[in-house]
């Protein structure tokens, strides 16, 4: 929200020629940001298609035409700000070649805060704030990947998101634990993973907490060399770029 500083709780925000969609911030922290407070008539998922545009990163200047195209075609939740963009490169045709040949899916949900675009500017990492993110991971599916995990199978990650929300679950000893709630998990060199032991990832921005995660999954130097490669070869970055596979 800008300018931030006039929006202080009891400010009032409208959206729409005739304020058919009003937001009374009632809060703020610094681990979610502003709290809001919504008033409407109607649907609100309508108002929000008819007023609002995907929110997209800072270096996607273009607005889609297609929204869908900034989706991946499992999700089912809404709620998110952001796509989980390593899965934007699986069709239902992949999916269906994966499972023919013995991969199991599991599907976990995280809803992508505006936070993770956010550069780490800390000279101490550790200081560096996340914002919270909601999670959710259904009894079933803690159950299918720790009987993965119990019987050596490997738990591959689609994304940082994926890697998140199954690191905020485990307990020490690498057990999945099912529930909900909110994250905000901050992953970088020196962290020891419980669960995941291979991802599937795009290529990141430089400073951003999502780089640092990659890096502190398969080593500093080994992704610095992964980036100088994609460079030379001309790979494409970020949410509609190439990924690649680390273990």
């Amino acid at each position: 929200m800008r300018p931030g500083r006039r929006l202080k709780p009891g400010a009032v925000i409208e959206f729409g020629p005739n304020g058919e969609l009003q937001a009374e911030v009632i809060d703020y922290t610094p681990a979610q940001g502003r709290i809001i407070r919504f008033s409407y008539s109607g649907d609100f998922t309508s108002l929000l298609n008819q007023l609002g545009m995907v929110p997209l990163p800072p270096y996607i200047h273009a607005e889609l035409t297609n929204k869908e195209r900034y989706q991946t075609v499992y999700s089912q939740v809404e709620g998110s700000a952001a796509a989980p963009t390593a899965g934007l490169h699986f069709t239902p045709q992949l999916l269906q070649q994966l499972t023919e040949q013995g991969v199991e899916l599991a599907s976990v949900t995280l809803h992508v805060g505006l936070g993770t675009f956010r550069p780490v500017d800390e000279v101490e990492l550790e200081k560096h704030q996340m914002h919270a993110e909601y999670y959710r991971v259904s009894p079933e599916v803690a159950e299918r990947i720790n009987l993965a995990k119990a019987q050596g199978r490997r738990v591959i990650a689609v994304g940082t998101t994926s890697v998140r929300v199954l690191e905020s679950v485990a307990s020490t000893e690498g057990m999945i634990n099912p529930g909900t709630g909110w994250t905000d998990i901050f992953i970088y060199p020196g962290y020891r993973f419980k669960v995941t032991e291979a991802i599937i990832t795009n290529f990141h921005l430089p400073k951003s907490t999502l780089l640092m995660l990659v890096s502190a999954f398969a080593g500093r130097e080994q992704i610095l060399a992964a980036y100088d490669h994609a460079v030379k070869e001309g790979y494409r970055f970020f949410s509609f770029g190439d990924a690649m596979f680390i273990k």
